[in-house]
């Protein structure tokens, strides 16, 4: 399903500007804070690793939000998304002993997730979705660093991303959505996606150009309209 919205008047010169401007790349990974709540659940893993049952609630209470906003990017069907969560996390329980103390549970539990969704789809038909709530478009302009104040008019701008987004291959999407949705870091998503740090940078590379390609064409529109004007 894809999110069509064509603009119905011309965008503010400080919001175009702003979507134009602002740095889409990859953060430096050596600039990257540690995430205080996945090194929280990290050592929670460890802990359940060990065999302490009494920390699952934490886990769970921990990662199904995550998985759970992860998912319905890809499908609306709550109760899909319901099932691959709690599957997800009993495969977790699962091969607790063969986790490794010191790891990454959060982009451990990411691709056990994606891949069970992805299972799913090839047996009840594939499923993508552009963001339509005013969440999933607050959370798309958060990832453009769009000034929050702005989000009225700038949901058209989403609309017109959210479209492209959905246009992408799978590969550069789940690359964006990982990192700027997510908020997981580069070697995070490398990880749930099975691939290398570089490929992981180049695919989300890939994406920010399209998108930039689409504030283009908005910006375009809104100098033919302007001159329509004078």
């Amino acid at each position: 399903m894809q999110l069509v919205v064509r603009p119905s008047y011309p965008l503010p010169q400080r919001v175009r500007a702003v979507l134009r401007d602002r740095t889409l790349a990859v953060a430096d990974e050596r600039n990257r804070k540690p995430d205080p709540t996945s090194r929280a659940l990290d050592a929670a893993m460890d802990r359940y690793a060990r065999g302490e049952d009494s920390v699952f609630e934490e886990l769970y209470d921990g990662l199904a939000p995550r998985l759970q906003s992860f998912l319905l990017r890809y499908t609306h069907d709550r109760a899909r998304v319901e099932d691959v969560v709690q599957q997800t996390m009993l495969q977790i329980h699962r091969a607790r002993g063969r986790f490794i103390l010191g790891g990454q549970v959060v982009p451990w539990a990411f691709a056990i997730a994606r891949r069970l969704l992805i299972d799913s789809h090839r047996r009840g038909g594939r499923e993508v979705l552009a963001p339509t709530s005013d969440d999933g478009i607050s959370e798309l302009m958060a990832a453009l660093d769009a000034p929050a104040d702005d989000l009225a008019i700038a949901k058209e701008v989403a609309g017109r991303l959210a479209e492209e987004l959905a246009r992408l291959p799978d590969n550069q999407r789940v690359a964006f959505e990982l990192i700027k949705l997510e908020g997981l870091s580069v070697a995070e998503a490398a990880q749930v996606l099975g691939t290398t740090v570089a490929a992981v940078k180049l695919r989300a590379h890939r994406a920010y150009e399209a998108m930039r390609s689409v504030l283009a064409d908005l910006g375009a529109e809104e100098q033919k309209l302007s001159r329509r004007r004078s």
